[in-house]
């Protein structure tokens, strides 16, 4: 299979550049691959390419009430790398929030000290992954968190190998947004199933992005908040770089993506 989108950086928002720089480098296993006097540049393994980027200019945090990011996912290659991140962040003092089996993936949900969402995950095979009534059928299950620990190794540099897999969105209306996201990026539904959610996807994969109602928010994303700054999806039918703005205030670039035979994205042999 073909790639056809892909997520190769993020920027985050922040309060303090300092604070979240320790965060993600100690506590989360990032990379500096540059640091600047009003940005930093992280990667997943050293000398790496940036996957992420974090400026400041926060004044407080996302409103709940606020569009915005819901969280950002790490897709990491296989479920030893998974549990040997686990084993490193759980060594660090991570505070977990959440750990879930959802049929196509395995993941575990944190928030950085700005509250922003944050999900490390693995896939399984896409011969498992469940359907019903002709689309995915995605659910959320306790995660069993003994048999992935042991698989877990030492590790340098716990999040080797991984890349951006999906983005989660608060919108303002759920219907609004995916019509903007099927003709910006080329995605299809995977998923409608999900009370108040959508589930977007190109090449086969089961998500891409994720959008959803979830809390009612009302106003557009605020650009004084903690949260995503810019987002970058490199689309195999692009030819330039092109800014959007979607509905609710998110920016986001559109580039060229050139095209490679591997999977969408990484699948475990498991």
């Amino acid at each position: 299979m073909t790639e056809t989108l892909s997520i190769p950086s993020l920027t985050l928002r922040v309060r303090s550049l300092d604070r979240s720089g320790e965060f993600y480098v100690r506590k989360l296993g990032f990379f500096i691959v540059h640091h600047g006097h009003e940005r930093l540049e992280l990667g997943v393994e050293p000398g790496g390419a940036p996957l992420l980027t974090i400026i400041p200019g926060a004044e407080r945090a996302a409103p709940r009430e606020a569009a915005g990011l819901f969280h950002a996912a790490l897709l990491l290659p296989s479920r030893e790398a998974l549990a040997s991140w686990l084993s490193f962040a759980a060594a660090q003092g991570i505070e977990f929030e959440g750990f879930s089996d959802h049929g196509v993936s395995e993941a575990i949900y944190l928030s950085d000290p700005d509250g922003i969402g944050l999900e490390i995950y693995t896939d399984r095979p896409r011969s498992e992954w469940p359907t019903a009534h002709g689309e995915l059928a995605m659910t959320t299950r306790p995660l069993a968190i003994r048999p992935l620990l042991e698989r877990a190794r030492p590790t340098s540099a716990p999040l080797a190998g991984g890349r951006w897999g999906h983005l989660h969105l608060r919108v303002t209306d759920l219907a609004r947004s995916e019509a903007y996201y099927r003709t910006t990026l080329g995605l299809d539904v995977t998923q409608s199933s999900y009370l108040g959610a959508r589930f977007l996807a190109a090449g086969g994969y089961h998500h891409h992005l994720g959008i959803n109602t979830w809390g009612r928010p009302t106003l557009p994303s605020p650009s004084d908040a903690a949260g995503l700054a810019d987002a970058v999806f490199a689309r195999v039918s692009a030819t330039v770089e092109e800014m959007h703005t979607d509905p609710d205030g998110i920016a986001l670039r559109v580039t060229p993506l050139s095209p490679s035979p591997r999977e969408a994205l990484p699948v475990n042999a498991q």
